[in-house]
């Protein structure tokens, strides 16, 4: 699944696996670099899903309804 279709909670769910094999040792340093940049992304797409949820709230909080023009946003 490309990270653009990522949900946020199979994204925070890949990022915590992937928190759990660095804690846990054993891996090569190449291993634990491709992990670290592969949580990095993760953590950044997550963030900014959150951002935008965030968002979502405030503009429903000001405005009492969802535009439906935007599903999914």
């Amino acid at each position: 699944m490309a990270d653009e279709e990522l949900s946020f909670e199979a994204g925070y769910a890949e990022l915590e696996r992937l928190v759990a094999r660095l804690q846990g040792g054993g891996l090569t340093i190449e291993e634990s670099m491709a992990l670290f940049e592969r949580g990095m992304a993760l953590a950044r797409r997550c963030s900014a899903q959150l951002e935008q949820a965030e968002l979502r709230v405030r503009q429903l909080m000001a405005d009492g309804h969802i535009d439906e023009a935007e599903p999914g946003a």
